[in-house]
């Protein structure tokens, strides 16, 4: 009777429904009962640890990954994200402070025969054996110098502090002792002057091919030289110094045939444009450094009985102008004769005077300044009496990091984008270039499309075997958040580990549809290469200032062995100082690499084009080549410039920004 009751007032429909939900919401208490206490018993046995995929790390999470900049996990760790892939909760990417690569001792098996390119794998081998004690070695540090602040900034003070004398004189030997270079260890001030006192040797016959080119039966050429150079022994740790001023008078063997003095400067095996003088003096309409001429006159033994004099005479005598007396001086330096030299910082420029007269004046150039000058070296054909040096700045701004970071908001990287990022750019650099760094951030970093974050760069470093640097570069690391740590020793030989480092960073953390590599003395237009990247749309591309058909030099300085490279040529390869790969090539890197497939080459531009010609065995590569990235120097309307000092950085950005078009700042 009830029954019919109820069934009258409610529909069969609605009846149905009313026992789905009763039966949903059974099952659901039932499900919570059991899997609440399940859950508890597995945080309990570790389970969460045991199961959850953990991101690439070289040993283990806690010693190399930021405190306060976890990496991204990685549902699978072996595999690359795909371009438009975007962070598994939908946020902004968390910015990770160390490289993902996946280093241990099997990284470097099976690449190639047994015996191919094996010195190079064990010393990265080596490497990263060193480079995790090293990062033990500053974790320890920075706790505790965080612990203690009170000998840091007494520390501080006293390299605050610090005095130079004011005047330095050694004796000839004393200076041959010294590894023939004056130290100076505040650099140089306004009036600074060095006083030589040397000979020049007696001319040699000179039968090396890189200075006396001889054909057969020539005779040898008869060489006498020496140069004087300030250096910036400070500037670039671990590298060739600066030369900031080179002057090379060459009493004999020079091209011309003629006694000169040449001029120049050099920054990072980069000379700029000479300044010869050969015995004319400057003209009248060229500019002048502190009210002196660059080049003075002095006698040349061609004279008289050139084609030009006579006519020049026979004109004068036509229109009846009497002949001018003037003095004229011999050539300032002799071979076995003593000589004074005097090497004076002007306002504009340096001043060369010897024996007392002015002989040229080199105009100061756009990347160094007088205190960046902190040693004289004197080399070549040359006995060295005496040197010394007065009027020294008694202090200096103190040569650690705080003189180039500016800890200022602005400067920070923006935060990572939660969609796609069109361009990836990585910036190798050392852990000692904080100056470099700092100009790259005050320059082309600024650019809108970083700033808001479309562009995203960051810098590639390896750790230093001084612990003091490495301390430095984690608090810079730290406070600007665009720095990414490749854990492993620095070594010139394994730069090409960053690049493989940015191109797992640039798919996997970024998920980049290109990627860029540059260097930190790089100079790039942000929107002009970005844009240059997008004419290839979606396919496999390769873009820089290609090299086809380079040899390996096989001896001087920068020599190759057959056994670092058997081949006779070079694979078609990017100039190393700005190149864009797509990123499904730098998928296919990292993917060879941790399969320990991918073949290393010390010089990480032909690794490069190595990788990518190996691609293009299975898939097709646009190749464009363009001088406009530019491998030394700048050109004009380039896209990038190399061997840019941190100033000639902050200029160029200057100029791009206030006169709106690329222009070079002092093609040195």
């Amino acid at each position: 009777m009830k029954r019919s009751k109820f069934e009258s007032l409610v529909s069969p429909s609605r009846l149905r429904l009313l026992q789905f939900l009763i039966g949903v919401l059974f099952l659901y208490l039932l499900f919570v009962s059991f899997e609440i206490p399940l859950v508890f018993k597995a945080d309990s046995d570790g389970f969460f640890t045991d199961t959850l995929p953990r991101p690439l790390i070289l040993e283990s999470e806690e010693d190399f990954s930021y405190k306060t900049a976890p990496a991204r996990p990685d549902n699978d760790p072996d595999r690359v994200h795909n371009p438009g892939s975007r962070s598994p909760e939908g946020n902004v990417r968390e910015f990770k402070g160390v490289s993902g690569l996946l280093f241990n001792d099997s990284s470097f098996d099976n690449i190639g025969s047994k015996d191919e390119l094996s010195v190079l794998h064990k010393t990265a081998r080596h490497a990263f054996v060193v480079g995790k004690k090293l990062w033990d070695d500053l974790q320890s540090g920075v706790q505790k110098s965080d612990s203690e602040p009170e000998p840091q900034s007494q520390s501080q003070n006293k390299n605050q502090t610090e005095s130079c004398p004011d005047s330095i004189s050694l004796s000839g030997p004393e200076f041959v002792n010294q590894g023939r270079i004056l130290v100076l260890p505040c650099g140089l001030t306004l009036g600074s002057h060095i006083t030589v006192v040397g000979m020049p040797h007696w001319a040699h016959a000179e039968n090396d091919p890189k200075i006396a080119v001889l054909r057969e039966g020539d005779e040898s050429v008869m060489v006498t030289q020496f140069m004087m150079e300030l250096q910036g022994l400070k500037t670039v740790d671990g590298e060739d110094p600066p030369r900031i001023l080179h002057f090379n008078p060459r009493l004999k063997g020079d091209w011309s045939g003629k006694p000169v003095i040449e001029q120049n400067t050099c920054y990072r095996m980069q000379w700029g444009s000479a300044l010869r003088c050969e015995g004319w003096k400057s003209r009248a309409d060229e500019e002048t450094v502190d009210g002196e001429v660059k080049c003075e006159k002095w006698i040349r033994d061609d004279d008289n009985g050139s084609e030009e004099l006579k006519t020049t005479w026979w004109l004068n005598r036509l229109i009846g102008r009497k002949k001018k007396v003037t003095l004229d001086w011999q050539y300032p330096f002799a071979e076995g004769k003593l000589f004074v030299l005097t090497l004076r910082a002007g306002l504009e420029g340096y001043h060369v005077n010897v024996d007392g007269r002015h002989i040229t004046s080199f105009p100061y150039r756009t990347g160094f300044v007088l205190e960046d000058a902190t040693g004289l070296s004197l080399k070549g054909d040359l006995d060295v009496h005496s040197v010394f040096a007065a009027s020294l700045p008694n202090s200096h701004p103190s040569f650690d990091p705080q003189k180039h970071l500016e800890r200022l908001s602005k400067w920070k990287a923006p935060p990572l984008p939660n969609g796609n990022v069109e361009l990836f750019i990585g910036i190798l650099s050392a852990g000692n270039h904080f100056a470099e760094r700092m100009a790259v951030r005050k320059s082309w970093l600024q650019h809108k499309l970083i700033k808001s974050s479309n562009v995203v760069a960051r810098f590639f470093v390896a750790l230093s075997g001084r612990k003091e640097v490495n301390v430095e570069l984690k608090k810079e690391a730290d406070y600007f958040g665009d720095i990414v740590i490749v854990p492993y020793m620095d070594n010139y030989d394994l730069v090409v580990l960053k690049t493989v480092a940015i191109s797992e960073y640039g798919v996997r953390t970024m998920a980049a549809k290109y990627i860029m590599k540059c260097d930190d003395d790089t100079f790039v237009r942000v929107d002009s290469v970005i844009k240059e990247a997008k004419k290839y749309g979606d396919k496999s591309m390769y873009i820089g200032n290609m090299n086809y058909y380079h040899k390996p030099l096989r001896d001087g300085k920068w020599a190759v062995t057959y056994e670092e490279w058997p081949e006779e040529d070079y694979p078609p390869y990017a100039n190393g100082p700005g190149y864009i790969i797509s990123s499904n090539i730098a998928q296919f890197i990292v993917a060879e690499f941790e399969k320990h497939k991918l073949r290393l080459f010390k010089m990480e531009d032909v690794s490069m084009g190595m990788w990518v010609e190996k691609f293009n065995s299975s898939k097709p590569v646009e190749y464009e080549h363009s001088l406009k990235f530019c491998q030394f120097g700048c050109v004009e309307d380039y896209y990038t410039a190399h061997y840019q000092s941190p100033r000639q950085m902050l200029c160029m950005w200057d100029k791009l920004i206030n006169v709106g078009k690329p222009q070079c700042c002092n093609m040195r």
